[in-house]
């Protein structure tokens, strides 16, 4: 049971293109398939052909409804906020990032990130997708010293461990991996990464 999780496309069609050729049971973007949410009618018609099996959630360049009106049209999962099963295994998914200079369509202040994941607690997710990663992990960094995402979302891994979660949003640190903890996380950028769960212990 396979999992393609990728981010911050940009509306480059031709990675798009790229990763649903990629065999996979199920696909989350996780944020920022657009710039400014611009552009999302090009790329829907590309997801289209996995639309059963893909889970979107809004990056910080797209509004919950910018991803939800998405969803509706192409017949996608808004998965913003939401839970799933698959084979035994709990996932969560959370959209938006914190505040950045640049006041971008999808921003939550750091308590409503941490209000917004506290929804997940009781669940004990093992697997966890959003779109701001931890701070101070290789996956917010920008450069030597520099790192610019969520303490709330550190918090929360740190609190509840899934086994692995992703993220994306820092361009310069895609493709990069990091421990929190016992937690294994990815920073999945436009190259994706994939999940295999007959790997995860129940």
């Amino acid at each position: 049971m396979k999992l393609l999780i990728f981010s911050d496309i940009h509306g480059d069609k031709a990675a798009l293109e790229k990763l649903m050729a990629s065999e996979a049971d199920y696909y989350f973007a996780a944020g920022d398939l657009a710039t400014w949410g611009r552009g999302l009618e090009e790329l829907g018609p590309i997801l289209q052909k996995r639309a059963d099996r893909m889970y979107v959630i809004p990056g910080n360049h797209e509004s919950e409804s910018d991803i939800a009106g998405f969803c509706r049209q192409y017949g996608f999962h808004d998965f913003h906020g939401q839970t799933m099963e698959i084979a035994g295994h709990t996932l969560a998914g959370l959209g938006y990032s914190n505040p950045t200079p640049f006041d971008t369509p999808g921003e939550y202040s750091e308590d409503e990130l941490a209000s917004r994941l506290a929804q997940f607690s009781g669940l004990h997710p093992q697997v966890l997708i959003v779109h701001a990663p931890p701070r101070n992990t290789k996956l917010d960094r920008v450069s030597e010293g520099q790192h610019f995402v969520s303490q709330a979302v550190r918090d929360f891994i740190e609190q509840h461990q899934p086994a692995y979660f992703y993220c994306g949003h820092i361009h310069e640190a895609a493709g990069q991996r990091d421990i929190v903890g016992q937690s294994q996380g990815w920073n999945v950028g436009k190259r994706g990464q994939v999940l295999d769960l007959d790997s995860l212990v129940k």
